[in-house]
């Protein structure tokens, strides 16, 4: 089956693309020839993974998800939470948030933080959330190059590295998209959408 994943980010649709099983083609807004910058005004995760969704359902009439993800650290009551991709402006430069985010953190001893993403399908009549989410804490400088996003400066509960130093197959093992996505998946293949 043909299934899109709403998203420009190339580096998100690879990441998901390798979790998919064979029997799902997963395109990309770009190949589907989507440019709108879907705007992302929910108050929610949920919210503006809907909006996201609905955008290209009611557009193109084809099945597809999208994700919105957030970082929510404790001591900052949760921000950057639903703003994290824009935390430092509409640039949504990766950089300039984590350079942020870290500044808001200097000299904090509780870096607690988690990683939540909702996933939204929109398949025929259905409309369905799937969610996930990795606790972990926020390190005090960038450490690895690979991942996007916060992922330089999370380390996950139970592993020395961060995200950005850990191997693609384990992040997307234990993070909070890959669960997300293991779950969509499931879904799909337990209603027969797709075989496993």
């Amino acid at each position: 089956m043909k299934l899109v994943f709403a998203t420009h980010n190339q580096n998100k649709f690879l990441e998901v693309k390798k979790l998919m099983p064979d029997p799902i083609t997963l395109l990309s807004l770009n190949d589907i020839s989507c440019f709108d910058e879907i705007p992302e005004t929910g108050h929610t995760l949920e919210e503006n993974a809907k909006i996201k969704a609905d955008h290209v359902t009611e557009k193109y009439n084809i099945p597809c998800f999208a994700d919105d993800t957030g970082l929510l650290v404790d001591a900052l009551d949760g921000r950057p939470g639903v703003h994290s991709a824009r935390y430092a402006g509409p640039q949504k430069k990766d950089g300039d948030n984590i350079a942020k985010l870290l500044l808001e953190l200097k000299g904090q001893a509780d870096r607690r933080a988690h990683f939540k993403t909702v996933i939204a399908l929109n398949l025929g009549n259905e409309k369905l959330l799937f969610k996930g989410k990795v606790e972990g804490h926020i390190t005090n400088e960038p450490q690895g190059t690979g991942g996007f996003g916060y992922d330089p400066i999370f380390r996950p509960v139970g592993y020395p590295e961060t995200f950005a130093q850990l191997p693609i197959n384990i992040k997307n093992k234990i993070g909070h998209r890959g669960k997300a996505i293991e779950q969509l998946i499931n879904y799909l293949q337990t209603n027969q959408h797709v075989t496993k």
